[in-house]
C-alpha cells in the first residue's frame, strides 16, 4: 500500500511538471503575439470577466482572439495546478499516516 501511495504522488508531481511546461508553451505563444501588439492587462482582469470586456476588449478590438485564448489558458493552467496541488497534499497526507502505522 506504501509503495503504491508513493507511486501515485511521484505520479501526480511528474503530471504536474507537464502541465506547467505544456501550458507554459501554449501560454507563451500567445503572451508573445500580445507583447508584440503592445497589449496590456493585469490579473484582475484575468479573473473579471467583465472588467476584462469593458477595460481591455474595448482597447484592443482586433487582439480580442488572442487575449481570450490567454486567458482561457491562464485560467485552465490555475485550476490544473490547483487540483493536482491538492492531490498530492492529499497523498501525502495519507502517506504520512501509513508511516506511522
Amino acid at each position: 500500500m506504501y509503495v503504491l501511495l508513493i507511486s501515485i504522488v511521484l505520479g501526480l508531481f511528474i503530471a504536474m511538471l507537464f502541465v506547467n511546461i505544456y501550458f507554459r508553451v501554449r501560454v507563451f505563444k500567445v503572451y508573445k503575439i500580445l507583447v508584440e501588439n503592445r497589449v496590456e492587462f493585469g490579473a484582475a482582469h484575468i479573473f473579471n470577466a467583465e472588467k476584462m470586456e469593458r477595460e481591455v476588449y474595448s482597447k484592443y478590438p482586433e487582439q480580442k482572439k488572442n487575449i481570450s485564448i490567454f486567458v482561457r489558458h491562464m485560467r485552465y493552467s490555475i485550476k490544473m495546478a490547483t487540483v493536482l496541488i491538492v492531490l498530492i497534499t492529499l497523498f501525502g497526507a495519507i502517506l504520512m499516516y501509513y508511516r506511522d502505522l
